[in-house]
């Protein structure tokens, strides 16, 4: 394997604040289709597959994620077609040098001279021959010892990213040279300078190199991460499809692999490269990776979003009949619980706002109204006094937990599909158009035999219609 396949690791822990409303931390921006039909990890994925024009083939990737986003990341990895993955699951985010440092080691087991490609899991790429080229260079560096960043060429002085200096080319490696710094993010006028001196370029985040090697220099420079890791993995649980790492890996220092190691180790390269590369770290800079009409706005949702007299806007709505008159170079988005408004020039400010609504208590900052779940969704579409009215969509073969609430009742009216509900002894088929009453303490499950996902419409009815009034008595996805 080491020889012929690069091992993909995908950094999927991230939380996308800049991109709220769209992005939350129960279903964050890589989850979500941005810029395309399929979502930005599904676009990874896909990215890190098959063999490449260079020669070079991939092994299955190793994820890492928030437990959270487990099953989400589960179902897009099915839809993909991808066999083998190796789904990690952290009990708490620690930034990229503590998950690097899991997946080299998982990794090293098997072979130590594997080759690891870290990308993250949300970042968009215009030329993938040019990034597989590019590649193809760093896993030759990569197997002659060097730890290997991706510098991408600035298109403009950007301020919002950290910067590499590239030093001499290295010898017998085509296209690849030393590190001589690296840069924090720049002001306007060192921006500038870098942009018109050639030698700096934008850091991607996307790092290869041999799991043995990040293994010892993690080891020689930063011990309590890999110890962590390791005592986290020593813990580990299996669990369906996952690999639950233990309490341990929580304490892991929460750093980067830029500071945990890159700025420090005598073994960092740089392949400069053009990719038409964005981090999609805001909303201007999706903006920027969007398609645009000759006004130079970037529409997502159409059929919900009118412009009248409208220049420079990025304008996106989920459903909302949004409507933008005389704006300039403004963001708005609308979603079906909140949105917002801001200079697309203000568009890092965003994090600000999400911040104070998090003080404020707002659990808009935390979830969407539809919920996502390893059998489906369900939406919530009315909350008053005593009563609840959901949409439930189960996949199919989905089948909900086996359960009892203590607070509440339930009416589940079918609208397309055929279900088979569990009602304490009872077994019942029930299709289009028919209904069931589920009464306060009964025993119960929902389960989609069909071939088309099934629909329904609950209305809940009690004192408390919390989602932790939810005893689960058996469940198919280990959650009982």
């Amino acid at each position: 394997m080491s020889e012929q396949k690069v091992v993909p690791v995908i950094l999927s822990g991230g939380v996308g604040t800049r991109l709220w409303p769209l992005s939350r931390q129960n279903f964050p921006k890589q989850l979500q289709p941005l810029l395309g039909e399929h979502s930005m990890l599904r676009v990874t994925m896909d990215r890190a597959r098959g063999v490449t024009a260079t020669g070079l083939g991939f092994a299955p990737p190793v994820i890492v994620c928030s437990e959270a986003h487990r099953f989400t990341v589960a179902e897009q990895v099915r839809e993909a077609g991808i066999a083998n993955a190796r789904i990690v699951l952290e009990p708490a985010g620690r930034n990229s040098a503590p998950a690097i440092a899991t997946a080299a080691l998982v990794t090293e087991e098997a072979d130590p001279d594997a080759v690891l490609w870290i990308l993250a899991a949300d970042h968009a790429i215009a030329d993938v021959p040019a990034l597989h080229a590019a590649l193809a260079r760093a896993a030759a560096a990569a197997r002659a010892g060097r730890i290997v960043t991706f510098g991408m060429r600035p298109t403009a002085p950007e301020t919002g990213f950290g910067y590499v200096e590239a030093g001499e080319a290295l010898p017998e490696l085509e296209g690849v040279s030393a590190v001589a710094s690296f840069v924090e993010k720049p002001d306007p006028e060192r921006a500038a300078a870098f942009v018109a001196g050639g030698r700096h370029l934008w850091n991607s985040g996307m790092f290869v190199a041999q799991a043995r090697v990040l293994v010892s220099e993690l080891e020689r420079l930063a011990p309590e991460i890999l110890h962590a890791a390791r005592a986290g993995l020593a813990a580990a649980t299996r669990d369906l499809d996952f690999v639950r790492l233990g309490a341990p890996f929580a304490e892991a220092p929460a750093i980067s692999i830029d500071y945990a190691v890159m700025e420090r180790t005598d073994r960092a390269a740089v392949v400069p490269c053009d990719l038409g590369w964005s981090d999609v770290g805001s909303w201007d800079a999706l903006w920027a990776a969007s398609p645009r009409d000759a006004r130079g706005n970037a529409v997502h949702g159409p059929g919900h979003v009118e412009l009248l007299d409208t220049e420079g806007c990025y304008v996106r709505s989920d459903g909302v009949l949004t409507a933008v008159v005389g704006a300039r170079d403004l963001v708005v988005v609308t979603t079906d619980d909140a949105v917002l408004v801001v200079p697309r020039d203000r568009a890092q400010d965003v994090k600000g706002m999400v911040d104070a609504l998090k003080a404020a208590g707002r659990g808009e900052v935390a979830t969407h109204r539809r919920a996502y779940r390893p059998w489906g969704h369900y939406e919530g579409l009315i909350l008053g006094d005593r009563f609840q009215v959901k949409k439930i969509q189960v996949r199919p073969g989905g089948k909900l937990s086996l359960q009892k609430h203590f607070h509440r009742a339930e009416h589940w009216v079918v609208v397309n599909g055929t279900a088979i509900i569990e009602r304490d002894a009872e077994r019942l088929l029930v299709r289009e158009n028919e209904s069931v009453y589920l009464p306060l303490g009964c025993v119960h499950r929902l389960e989609n035999p069909g071939m088309i996902p099934l629909n329904l419409i609950e209305v809940q009815v009690g004192s408390y219609l919390g989602e932790d009034d939810i005893v689960r008595l058996e469940d198919t996805y280990g959650r009982a």
